[in-house]
């Protein structure tokens, strides 16, 4: 993962230069007023061919004639001994390139071509000696594998100094990604506001991400400790993108405030914890609660519950929240159920909401089969309103009954 990453800032000039009209045919900004030079021309084709040696050898005469692309040859020269596994060449290589060519657009690639070709051979990288944030996270990162206790301390002054936010991000990535007991300390301390509290959430994030038993543990411990909503709503993404649902499921159901508990079956919901759901359904008494399940149960699939509430639940607000979900399930969403709740259910809210279910399902022969029973004028023209917008044959062969009228 190391590698692939730093081969991307390496090969970034590489990719800017794409905008360039004579990258279609293989040169580079460099190369382009030393076209004459087919070495290096015929080295990127090597390269791309993945023939190493033979593109040593065109480098190197490119970069002897020390043309305009002489600096460019040399980096890629360099990148195809690493890939020959010629490392000590490589590096001889870049040493070169920076002694000959000091303001070389190269340079910054060849930095982190360096730290990859040390970081392969274990050969730790002092971060003081790169002049950019993303090469000191580089060699961090290397550091970090070959050396950690020298690395944290270092990782420690990167986040608590004036950097960007993004790299203190990334810097807490590779904190997260050590395992070494004395950064998941700094980590967990970050993440309880002991220190740097604008990474707090961040750093919740992260731990969330690593999904250990470990983790969730010192998540829980920080939920129930800390009395910030941002930091728990922060913990409960977490579970969900860890798939916690056991904690989730105790938030919904004993959190006393309104609002985490809502987040919490949002978040359960997630993952995709309709049993779950369920379970808060039967236990809580809040009406708002109760809509909330049912309005992402249809989500999940989960017809033969949302069947039932519509069907039995008293309260009138819940059956057409339940039929609302129905509606949204498509195919599944029972057009037979809606069709006999319709008619076994005189709350005319809850018929409305029958009918337009069934608009959404596009279930014309159900709306037909409603408009042929319907005794009440207005309800009927209400049915042949979302008719109207619903093209079956089943609803045309009945327009047409109509006009013929």
């Amino acid at each position: 993962m190391i590698r692939n990453a730093i081969l991307f800032v390496a090969l970034a000039t590489a990719a800017a230069a794409q905008s360039w009209p004579g990258y279609a045919l293989g040169f580079e900004p460099q190369a382009a007023a030393g076209r004459e030079d087919s070495d290096y021309e015929n080295g990127r084709r090597a390269l791309d061919a993945s023939q190493w040696d033979k593109a040593i050898e065109l480098f190197s005469a490119a970069a002897a004639r020390k043309g305009p692309a002489a600096d460019g040859a040399l980096y890629w020269k360099a990148y195809a001994q690493d890939k020959a596994g010629r490392r000590d060449e490589a590096l001889t290589t870049l040493a070169a390139l920076r002694k000959s060519y000091p303001s070389s657009k190269w340079t910054g690639d060849a930095q982190a071509l360096e730290v990859e070709i040390r970081a392969a051979t274990g050969t730790s990288v002092k971060p003081a000696a790169d002049s950019t944030e993303e090469l000191k996270l580089i060699a961090i990162n290397s550091l970090m594998q070959s050396d950690p206790k020298e690395a944290l301390p270092i990782l420690e002054r990167l986040l608590s100094s004036n950097n960007s936010e993004k790299v203190k991000e990334r810097a807490l990535f590779v904190l997260t990604q050590s395992g070494q007991p004395e950064a998941a300390k700094v980590l967990g301390d970050i993440a309880r506001g002991n220190s740097m509290p604008e990474l707090q959430l961040k750093a919740i994030q992260f731990i969330g991400m690593m999904g250990s038993e470990e983790s969730r543990r010192q998540l829980a411990s920080i939920y129930k400790s800390s009395s910030n909503k941002d930091v728990k709503h922060a913990i409960l993404r977490s579970f969900m993108q860890s798939g916690s649902r056991d904690f989730l499921l105790n938030v919904a159901k004993n959190e006393a405030d309104p609002e985490l508990r809502h987040d919490a079956i949002r978040q359960l919901f997630m993952t995709g914890g309709q049993d779950e759901l369920w379970q808060i359904y039967q236990t809580t008494s809040s009406i708002d609660e109760k809509e909330e399940i049912l309005k992402s149960m249809f989500m999940g699939g989960n017809s033969s519950k949302v069947v039932e509430v519509a069907r039995t639940e008293k309260d009138p607000r819940l059956r057409i929240a339940a039929i609302k979900s129905l509606g949204m399930m498509g195919n599944n969403g029972r057009g037979d159920v809606l069709v006999s709740i319709y008619r076994s259910d005189q709350n005319r809210d809850v018929r409305a909401a029958v009918l337009n279910a069934l608009f959404i399902q596009q279930d014309g022969k159900a709306l037909v089969e409603l408009a042929r029973a319907e005794n009440d004028p207005e309800m009927k023209k209400e049915i042949v309103n979302k008719m109207s917008l619903v093209h079956t044959k089943e609803t045309t062969d009945y327009m047409m009954e109509i006009l013929n009228k």
